[in-house]
């Protein structure tokens, strides 16, 4: 199954310039980060950290999951897809590192409404 992230604080780091889409992304569990103990780092090869899986409501975009749904799903590290590059963020497919498979992972699919008339 498939699940979309946000990349995001990327200011704090180097932009949305070193993204592209279709670049793998290595994403790391940071268990001892002291502002969220569900952190998800974003890793650049030759960069380093390049931003956070968002884990807030004000910065996870559109059907995108946050970093405490995808926390458990994922072993200490897995490996993202970039699918969309923003000014402020980067949307990326998840792919789990090893056997582990997402589950209930997948966002709602929007249900279509008739306009009231």
């Amino acid at each position: 199954m498939k699940a979309f992230i946000t990349i995001t604080g990327l200011k704090f780091h180097f932009g949305s310039k070193p993204f592209e889409v279709g670049q793998k992304i290595k994403l790391v569990k940071k268990p001892d980060n002291v502002y969220d103990r569900e952190a998800i780092k974003a890793e650049l090869p030759g960069l380093g950290c390049a931003g956070y899986v968002a884990n807030s409501p004000h910065t996870v975009l559109g059907d995108c999951i946050s970093a405490g749904r995808l926390y458990d799903k994922i072993g200490d590290s897995a490996t993202a897809k970039v699918v969309y590059v923003l000014d402020n963020a980067v949307v990326c497919k998840v792919k789990c590192a090893g056997s582990e498979k997402l589950t209930d992972c997948t966002p709602p699919v929007c249900q279509e409404t008739e306009d009231a008339e």
